[in-house]
């Protein structure tokens, strides 16, 4: 049996399910994308091939063993994108909360069903279908739970609207004991360099009192001073609309000091190793290409406390 534990994002990882790329359907066409980056590349003819976006996933999860994390994988459903596993279903402490998705996506969550089959069925849960989130949209910060959503006006006109503002009542409801911060982020369907497809993309924290924080993905101005207020400003790795797009805030932590990274990201791999980090810089950068990066690859099921 599999007991899950999520309580932050950085705790030491012992096991995770990592996304394949095996069969993933090739090129959309563009009405059948749903996010800008990856109509971006369709339209500019440069969306990744099958062996690339493999090599890379292999190169993740060759770190992850490295560190002596179990990878777990979905079973292969062919013609089906099942890279970003994070979305699929996510665990905030022993709970595992299986994802409403967007209808062009919930296929993906029959590649997991093996494994939510080794978890018990009381720490499973289904929510409820007024309820819409993302995993990437959920960052568990041990006494605090953020959320990026969209409010109604938002989440009705986008589809990279993932997660609505019922989801902030649900988790308030599951979990009274933590502090739901809910943090409203800007969309955009056709620019990836105005979209904040989820929370992961604008906004990190990081084990040794660090965050990653893209500003300009907040609506509102005091979403971004309580943040700098929690961490301080001091301890605060800001990036830009052009290292938000490349998806400069969604690394993946592994343990309280080390972190994995895209290697071209040579201002913020160099950012995060002065303040103490260690860097494992590897190859992402085509799986960027599809709206993703490191964080949205992977659903982590046990961190262990360190």
């Amino acid at each position: 049996m599999i007991e899950p534990y999520i309580n932050n994002e950085f705790d030491l990882l012992k096991k995770v399910i990592l996304g394949i790329a095996e069969n993933f359907g090739g090129v959309p066409e563009l009405q059948d994308a749903y996010d800008p980056k990856s109509k971006e590349h369709i339209l500019q003819n440069t969306y990744p091939v099958e062996h690339n976006l493999i090599y890379e996933l292999n190169k993740f999860k060759d770190v992850l063993i490295k560190h002596n994390v179990d990878v777990l994988s979905p079973e292969n459903i062919p013609n089906c994108n099942q890279i970003f596993t994070r979305d699929v279903g996510f665990v905030v402490e022993n709970q595992f909360f299986i994802s409403n998705m967007i209808s062009k996506r919930s296929i993906e969550l029959n590649g997991i069903k093996y494994i939510l089959k080794q978890i018990k069925s009381a720490n499973i849960n289904n929510i409820p279908k007024s309820v819409f989130v993302e995993g990437g949209d959920v960052i568990v910060f041990n006494n605090f739970l953020f959320i990026g959503y969209s409010d109604s006006n938002s989440f009705d006109k986008y589809e990279v609207s993932r997660t609505n503002e019922a989801a902030l009542e649900f988790f308030a409801n599951k979990f009274p004991s933590k502090k739901i911060i809910g943090f409203n982020l800007h969309k955009s369907d056709s620019k990836s360099d105005e979209n904040c497809l989820h929370l992961d993309c604008c906004f990190q924290p990081l084990g040794l009192g660090h965050a990653i924080l893209y500003p300009g993905g907040f609506k509102f101005k005091e979403d971004i001073s309580f943040i700098e207020n929690l961490f301080g400003k001091e301890n605060i790795i800001y990036v830009d609309k052009f290292e938000m797009a490349d998806m400069n805030s969604n690394l993946f932590s592994i343990n309280k000091n080390v972190i994995v990274s895209e290697k071209k990201f040579v201002r913020i791999n160099s950012v995060l190793r002065q303040k103490g980090y260690i860097v494992e810089d590897i190859p992402f950068s085509e799986i960027a290409k599809m709206g993703g990066l490191l964080r949205c690859t992977t659903l982590p099921l046990i961190r262990n406390y360190e």
